[in-house]
């Protein structure tokens, strides 16, 4: 049984998500979640020991249709998932006045609804028996603050949040549940802002340590998955390079 559990890594064709993969893949088995089964054969050639791991290409804008491709993925591929690390995440920036309602729906799936889905079917004993030990949200400190253009994004990880410390009281002691809030991290979804030079001025500059790497928050991720992290459960992990604790920017 034990060899046939793998860690599961939504989001993991690119950015963050591509660089947790890479980092875990050195001691894990994984699962590698994206869209694009191309990207996603881009994340398993950059992993170590590529052929180990495997792919599950899933939109997760649906999330009516998770439960039927994840038994069969897992059915069909004789394993089980010990780890859940939710890293798929859709960021619009835009005011609330041009926000229409599907995509604030598309949204809170991509962003929240899909990660609960999938808990749901983890923690199923006739899906996965029984055994996760571990998930991590791959949140933000948008969860905790607010930016102009930001509203749905803010709320999904809120609710991200929010649902991280319901499960670590009542999937306790069995199962930890954990999220990493990452502040500004140079990926392809944040590209459009550091390229605007006023902007990208502005974050280096509150932020004591400066703008993220992908890596910064991998290493986050693996710590709390970890057996060194055996005694946290239900906490937000920031690591946003000082910006939180800074009241003069």
């Amino acid at each position: 049984m034990e060899n046939a559990c793998r860690t599961l890594i939504t989001g993991a064709s690119s950015g963050i998500g591509r660089e947790i993969a890479v980092r875990l893949s050195r001691e894990r088995r994984l699962v590698l979640h994206g869209r694009d089964l191309n990207r996603l054969a881009e994340t398993q050639t950059a992993c170590g020991g590529a052929a180990q791991h495997l792919l599950l290409p899933l939109d997760l804008a649906e999330p009516s249709g998770i439960e039927a491709a994840l038994r069969e993925f897992l059915l069909r591929e004789e394993c089980h998932i010990d780890r859940f690390v939710h890293c798929a995440g859709l960021l619009k920036i835009l005011p609330m006045r041009n926000m229409e309602l599907p995509l604030a729906r598309t949204i809170m799936d991509v962003n929240f609804f899909s990660a609960a889905e999938i808990v749901r079917l983890l923690v199923k004993k006739n899906v996965n028996q029984r055994q996760l030990r571990s998930i991590v949200f791959v949140s933000s400190t948008a969860s905790m603050f607010g930016a102009k253009g930001f509203n749905l994004y803010c709320a999904s990880k809120g609710a991200l949040d929010s649902l991280m410390r319901a499960l670590a009281v009542e999937l306790a002691p069995e199962i930890r549940v954990n999220s990493v809030l990452p502040g500004g991290v140079r990926t392809a979804m944040t590209q459009s802002m550091f390229e605007d030079p006023q902007l990208a001025e502005r974050l280096e500059s509150q932020y004591p340590l400066g703008a993220g790497r992908a890596s910064d928050v991998a290493a986050a991720v693996r710590f709390l998955l970890s057996d060194e992290a055996r005694w946290i459960t239900g906490q937000q992990l920031v690591v946003d390079g000082g910006r939180t604790a800074n009241i003069s920017a």
